[in-house]
């Protein structure tokens, strides 16, 4: 910000002297909270639209064995208690997930709006997917037409068979199901860093910096992510460096 005032400034000052000096700065200025007035009306945006096609998409998924549970209604209602949404944004969240169950709803429509916030925030993508996962596995159960469209969704968003392993295991570890009171199994622990059981230590450790740096919250909130759901991003960093620590010990403890 200071650095394009100073070069408003001075090429006012080389136009027009200490008049234009003047001029220039402020110019500069006005250019500058311009810009982020700009910026910050975007990521807002961003951020609304994410949210209102989460609950949508999360409608359809809940269709799709033909009803919608007491257990998914209930889970849907836990996820707006941990978004901490007033009044109004619950109204949104609900009005958004009765349009998702529609007959006439458009889901790749709306898994191109996704595509669109999040552009090659791979990570974004997965934050989305695992609450999704999470909110059909909530009556204990992956029906398969439920797993169908799960597919169908990762797929429409770009993501490949391993991201959406990735996830599942880091449901199994209770990472977004309520009840889950185990950690993941050391075989879900290389899932979730999606690495294979015979990768180097080396490899391992690199693939975990990279997640830790891709899902930082700061990070993702900057590309999108709503604010709200800024704690279930630092779950998904827990759940990353806990599966590392386990693949860490299992080997410390071979080795030994």
């Amino acid at each position: 910000m200071l650095i394009a005032i100073v070069i408003g400034a001075l090429l006012g000052y080389l136009i027009g002297g200490p008049v234009g000096l003047l001029i220039g700065g402020g110019l500069g200025f006005w250019l500058i909270q311009r810009l982020k007035k700009s910026l910050i009306g975007k990521l807002a945006g961003a951020q609304a639209q994410f949210l209102e096609s989460t609950f949508a998409v999360m409608g359809c998924m809940c269709k799709a064995d033909g009803q919608v549970t007491e257990d998914e209604l209930e889970a849907s209602r836990q996820l707006w208690d941990r978004l901490r949404l007033n009044e109004a944004q619950r109204a949104k969240a609900r009005e958004d997930f009765t349009r998702g169950k529609r007959e006439d709803f458009d889901l790749e429509a709306e898994l191109a709006k996704v595509r669109g916030v999040v552009g090659s925030q791979r990570a974004m993508l997965q934050v989305f997917l695992q609450v999704q996962l999470a909110a059909i596995a909530a009556d204990g159960q992956l029906h398969p037409a439920e797993h169908d469209m799960l597919l169908r969704v990762a797929r429409g968003l770009g993501c490949t068979e391993a991201e959406i392993a990735q996830i599942e295991a880091m449901l199994r570890g209770g990472g977004g199901a309520e009840g889950g009171t185990q950690g993941p199994s050391l075989e879900d622990s290389y899932r979730v860093l999606g690495v294979e059981e015979d990768a180097s230590d080396a490899d391992i450790k690199k693939a975990y910096r990279r997640l830790m740096s891709q899902n930082h919250p700061d990070k993702l909130a900057g590309k999108g992510l709503p604010e709200s759901m800024r704690e279930m991003a630092k779950e998904r960093t827990s759940e990353i460096s806990n599966a590392y620590e386990r693949i860490k010990k299992a080997r410390e403890s071979s080795a030994g």
